[in-house]
């Protein structure tokens, strides 16, 4: 990310503030799917790189399957008969095809259903497979390391979880069980304790905790390990929160109304929860950069007031507080990916009680904070700063012209957040210094340093060492002292070589100097303005697309602005 710097005329420093993308999310777009819709997968279910999604709808008992455009948009529902009342959904390859296929966890019915995909967003009948007493969540991996996906069921009413370890044919042995606490709501897997053996996560929502039973490598489990959280976890996922390289937990908890972040210590084991606030009856959550600073953040499906809040991470374990955003009515399950394919993660919501699909498209939210503050000398009353590399290290560095001191100070950067000591080059005889700009010159390939002095009628250059040093002081006369210049750096006669200009306050006019490529400059080209324009600032820009340096003036004295086109 960039950084902004900033000179204060009163005081004698300079700020570096720097900017971080908070990741924010565009309004929703709702898509129709099934009654009572409770789950939201994410997949590409018709090869085509696109993400497409699934949903898991209670009340019709089916999944509604819409596939993306690659756009932000999806193709209205296709739907697809399951058990009764299901609840969960998750996708993986079972038959070893390279096409997606999809299992639901079916409440009602105690079993789960299997969908074979067929490659072009189409899907075969279900099979089932029973499974403990009203199955609630449903998660995929390799629990046996075959290479072929099994399934792990969390089973609420008998508090226990299924294990169904596949065939690699779209088929699966019968069911092993395996105790957990009292009413488990929701399964998911991770590596806990560095063995390369896939362990699972359960949420136990009445004793509110959460039982970790590491994995065998074979298909079998150990015992749990119980670990408190908050009220009524809900739902739990897993992620490295503070780039340890250990998976940590993120548990929604609905009773409490926050999430419960557990860091793991890479053995098995987890620290105590720290717990952050979310909106009212957080359901589900997904994990995902959303401000692609390459730190893992969360975002939390808030049942009871129909929205998501969106927690940034630290990088070390902490997080943001929340930003909310609004989706449909009674959200319950939250899903991730890249819909529009445009580097930037997206959300899914299912919304139980408005039959819908809630987008969030996501997008840039830049914001800056103060970070680092350079000091430029006692009474020093910085005027002007420009930026540049000029140690040609490949980082950025800051010049800046005090007024007061009648100085230029140099502070080359040595890494994020990080600038040396300042080198003060001294403008004597020529005082108040106003104005500030850096360029090549001379053609050295080292970057040179140009100022005004409001006081002298000159401007000086101060010629670059390619070493963060400047040779001593020369000077070039313009027409008449301003109490006011402003400094621009261009080739505006387009032979490849930089010119100046500068905006002359009291006179009305601009100065132009054009370059001969060798630090001398010819004699003074004068542009006159209207008269009383006062300008006070120049920029130098291709405003017409021509490939030519244009330049604009503020002009202070007329309320205007003046734009100058290169035509030759």
């Amino acid at each position: 990310m960039f950084s902004i710097a900033l000179v204060y005329n009163r005081r004698d420093n300079v700020d570096i503030l720097t900017a971080y993308n908070r990741g924010s999310f565009v309004n929703r777009t709702r898509y129709l799917v099934g009654s009572g819709p409770s789950s939201v997968a994410v997949g590409d279910f018709n090869n085509d790189t696109r993400p497409d999604i699934v949903v898991a709808n209670q009340a019709s008992n089916d999944v509604s399957i819409l596939l993306g455009n690659g756009n932000g948009s999806f193709a209205d529902q296709t739907r697809y008969s399951v058990g009764f009342y299901p609840f969960s959904v998750a996708v993986g390859d079972f038959n070893n095809d390279t096409r997606l296929d999809i299992v639901v966890a079916s409440a009602r019915t105690n079993d789960v259903s299997i969908l074979l995909g067929n490659g072009n967003g189409s899907f075969a009948n279900q099979t089932r497979y029973s499974v403990g007493f009203y199955p609630f969540s449903v998660a995929v991996g390799d629990f046996n390391n075959d290479t072929r996906l099994d399934i792990v069921v969390a089973n609420q009413y008998s508090n226990d979880v299924s294990i169904l370890l596949g065939n690699g044919n779209g088929s699966f042995a019968n069911q092993t069980r395996y105790s957990v606490g009292f009413y488990p709501y929701s399964v998911a897997i991770g590596d806990f304790n560095n063995d390369t053996r896939l362990d699972i996560v359960v949420a136990n929502a009445r004793t509110n905790d959460v039982s970790i039973l590491l994995g065998n490598g074979n298909g079998s489990f150990a015992n749990q390990t119980r670990y408190s959280v908050g009220f009524f976890p809900r739902f739990v996922a897993v992620g490295d929160f503070n780039s340890d390289t250990r998976p940590d937990m993120v548990v929604a908890n609905q009773g409490s109304d926050d999430v419960s972040i557990l860091l793991g210590n890479g053995n098995g084991s987890f620290a105590d929860q720290t717990r952050y606030s979310a909106g009212s009856g957080p359901s589900s959550v997904a994990i995902g950069d959303f401000n692609n600073d390459t730190r893992l953040d969360i975002v939390v499906a808030n049942q009871y007031s129909n929205d998501v809040s969106i927690l940034l991470g630290n990088g070390n374990g902490s997080f943001a507080d929340q930003t909310r955003y609004s989706v449909g009515s009674d959200p319950c399950s939250v899903a991730i990916g890249d819909f529009n394919n445009d580097t930037r993660l997206d959300i899914a919501v299912a919304n139980y009680a408005s039959f819908d699909v809630s987008i969030l498209l996501g997008s840039d939210y830049v914001v800056f904070e103060k970070e680092t503050t350079l000091m430029t000398g006692n009474g020093s009353r910085p005027k002007s700063m420009v930026s540049s590399d000029f140690n040609n290290d490949g980082l950025m560095d800051i010049a800046v012209i005090n007024s007061d001191n009648n100085d230029v100070g140099v502070f080359l950067s040595c890494g994020i957040r990080c600038f040396t000591h300042r080198m003060i080059y001294s403008t004597h005889p020529y005082l108040s210094v106003c104005s500030i700009a850096a360029g090549d010159f001379n053609n050295d390939m080292q970057m040179d340093v140009v100022f005004a002095s409001c006081d002298s009628a000159i401007v000086g250059v101060f010629f670059g060492h390619g070493n963060g040093s400047l040779a001593n002081l020369t000077t070039f006369p313009i027409d008449s002292p301003s109490s006011q210049y402003s400094l621009a750096v261009g080739d505006f006669n387009d032979d490849a070589i930089l010119d100046i200009i500068i905006a002359n306050f009291d006179y009305s006019y601009l100065d132009v100097l054009h370059g001969h490529g060798d630090g001398t400059f010819a004699s003074i080209i004068f542009v006159p303005l209207s008269y009383g324009a006062h300008p006070f600032s120049v920029v130098v820009g291709d405003f017409d697309n021509d490939r030519k340096l244009d330049f604009a003036v503020a002009n202070m004295g007329t309320d205007s602005l003046s734009i100058f086109l290169q035509t030759c």
